[in-house]
C-alpha cells in the first residue's frame, strides 16, 4: 500500500495528482478484497451477522456501484454499465436489516463487477479534467471522496468482523511494535481563547467539515488520553452500571432494557465474566481484558455516565478539535494534531496492530498542546448533537451529512485504529446514534477549569 502521507493536500499538479489517485484507488481495493475474498469463504460473504450490518458481499458490490456512479458517469460521462442494480446498493433505499432479502450480486459476480467499474476508471481518468469551474472534479475532490469512501465501508467490514461468531476471518497480523512513553501529567489544560474550527481549504474535506469558522471556548481540562480498560473497570466495580446517578434518562433506560439474566447491560460490547474474571470476544478469539488499552465498543450513554461518575464530562467537539488542531504560537490550526502532514508512527491507523494500542504509545503523534492519541485507537465520543457549522452549504448531496443533522446523533472524533489515514484528519466528523456499540468507539473526559468537576 502506498503511504498515506504522499498525498499532500496543498498538492495542485493535476497530472501528479492523478497519480496519486491512481495509486489509492489501487491500494484501498487491496484492503477491500482482503477483508472480504482474502479473509472469508464466499458462503460467509452473503451471510448476515447482524441486522446491525449488511452482508460483506453488499459492501463490496456497494463501493463498486458508488464508483460507477460517481466516476464514471458523474466526472468521465460514461454510459451506465449496471442501471438496474442502482437502487439495490443505495444506502437510502433499503435498511440494513431487508439487505439479504434483496437480489444481490453473489460473490463472483460483485468481484467481476467493481473490477470492470475500476478498470473503465482508470481508462478514463488521464483525459477526465479537473476543471477548477467545476467544484465536483476540481482539485480531484470526486475520486478523493470515492477513495475515502470505500476505506469507510472497509471499517464498517471490520466491525461486521468483529460481530461475527465462529471460526475467525483471516485478517492480516499486527504491523509493528510500538514503544510506550507515560504521558506527564493525566490531564491537560487548554487555555480559554478563540480559534480557527473546521477548514474551507483542505481538498479532502467533506461538507460537514466546512467552513472554517472561529470558535471562542473558556479553559478547560481535557484528558492526555482516551479512557482506558482499567479506569472504566475501576466505574464498573464501583457499582457505575447499577447507579442511575450517573446516567441520562435515556441512557438507563437503555442500560436496564435487555440482557440475558435480566439485569440490562452490564459492561461494554463482546465482554463477558468468567471465573471472576473479564474477557473480551475480539475477532473470533477470547481473551483477558488488557488494561492499558483504551476501553472500545461503549456507547455514548456508557461514556456519559463514565464521566459523570469520574466527576468530569464528555468534551464538546470544539473542545474536542481546539484540542487536537490549534497551535498557539502559530495562531493555526493544524491538518493533524502533529502537523500538516500524514507521517507513519504518529498514529495507530490503517489496521496496524488490529487493537487500540496501549496507554503511553505513539507519544510522538501528541498535538501542540500535549494530548496524545487524538487520532486513531478508538473513536471518540463528544457530548455534541450534529449540526452544520455556520454557513453550511451540502455538497456534493445531502444524503452524505444533512440529513442526519439533528439531536437524534452524536458526534464523535479522530478515527480508530480500524480507520485508513487518508480517512480521517483533525477536522473530520464522524456521527451515529447514542446506543451504537459495534464500532470501534470509545472516549476521553473534559472538564472546566473555571472550577472543580465538569
Amino acid at each position: 500500500m502506498s503511504s498515506p502521507g504522499s498525498i499532500d493536500p496543498d498538492v495542485r499538479d493535476e497530472e501528479a495528482l492523478k497519480e496519486l489517485i491512481a495509486d489509492e484507488l489501487g491500494a484501498v481495493r487491496d484492503r477491500s478484497l482482503g477483508l472480504t475474498t482474502g479473509a472469508l469463504a464466499d458462503d460467509d460473504l452473503v451471510a448476515q451477522v447482524s441486522p446491525l450490518m449488511s452482508p460483506l458481499v453488499w459492501d463490496l458490490a456497494h463501493v463498486g456501484n458508488y464508483e460507477e456512479l460517481w466516476l464514471l458517469r458523474g466526472a468521465a460521462g460514461i454510459e451506465p454499465m449496471r442501471p438496474e442494480i442502482d437502487t439495490l446498493y443505495d444506502a437510502f433505499e433499503h435498511p440494513r436489516a431487508e439487505r439479504p432479502s434483496l437480489p444481490l450480486l453473489p460473490p463472483d459476480e460483485a468481484r467481476s463487477y467493481i473490477g470492470t467499474v475500476r478498470a473503465k476508471v482508470l481508462d478514463s481518468l488521464p483525459s477526465v479534467r479537473f476543471d477548477t469551474a467545476d467544484p465536483l472534479t476540481a482539485g480531484g475532490f470526486v475520486y478523493l471522496m470515492v477513495v475515502q469512501h470505500e476505506h469507510m465501508h472497509d471499517e464498517t467490514m471490520l466491525a461486521t468482523h468483529q460481530l461475527r461468531k465462529g471460526a475467525p476471518a483471516l485478517l492480516d497480523p499486527p504491523s509493528e511494535i510500538v514503544e510506550r512513553t507515560p504521558a506527564p501529567a493525566e490531564e491537560v489544560l487548554i487555555e480559554a481563547g478563540p480559534f480557527q474550527m473546521g477548514t474551507s481549504d483542505d481538498p479532502w474535506a467533506y461538507d460537514n467539515e466546512r467552513p472554517v469558522h472561529i470558535v471562542d471556548l473558556p479553559a478547560y481540562y481535557i484528558d492526555a488520553e482516551p479512557v482506558t480498560n482499567a479506569a472504566y473497570l475501576a466505574f464498573m466495580e464501583a457499582g457505575g452500571y447499577d447507579d442511575p446517578r450517573w446516567w441520562d434518562p435515556a441512557g438507563w433506560e437503555w442500560r436496564t432494557k435487555g440482557g440475558r439474566d435480566g439485569r440490562g447491560k452490564q459492561a461494554p460490547a463482546f465482554w463477558t465474566r468468567e471465573g471472576g474474571q473479564w474477557l473480551r470476544r475480539r475477532f473470533g478469539r477470547t481473551e483477558p481484558i488488557p488494561p492499558g488499552e483504551p476501553v472500545q465498543h461503549v456507547c455514548w450513554y456508557e461514556a456519559d455516565a463514565y464521566a459523570r461518575w469520574a466527576g468530569k464530562r464528555l468534551p464538546t467537539e470544539a473542545e474536542w478539535e481546539k484540542a487536537a488542531r490549534w497551535d498557539p504560537a502559530a495562531e493555526r490550526s493544524r491538518r493533524y494534531p502533529w502537523g500538516d502532514v500524514y507521517e507513519e508512527g504518529r498514529a495507530n491507523l490503517g489496521q496496524r496492530l488490529l487493537r487500540p494500542a496501549e496507554a503511553g504509545s505513539y507519544a510522538s503523534g501528541a498535538s501542540a498542546y500535549g494530548v496524545r492519541r487524538l487520532l486513531g485507537d478508538v473513536w471518540e465520543w463528544t457530548s455534541s448533537d450534529f449540526h452544520g457549522y455556520p454557513g453550511f452549504r451540502s455538497f456534493p448531496y445531502r444524503e452524505y451529512s444533512e440529513v442526519f443533522f439533528g439531536p437524534e446523533y452524536k458526534v464523535l472524533r479522530g478515527g480508530s485504529w480500524a480507520t485508513h489515514p487518508l480517512a480521517v484528519r483533525g477536522s473530520f466528523r464522524n456521527w451515529d446514534y447514542p446506543i451504537r456499540r459495534q464500532i470501534f468507539s470509545g472516549f476521553r473526559c473534559a472538564r472546566s477549569a473555571s472550577r472543580e468537576g465538569a
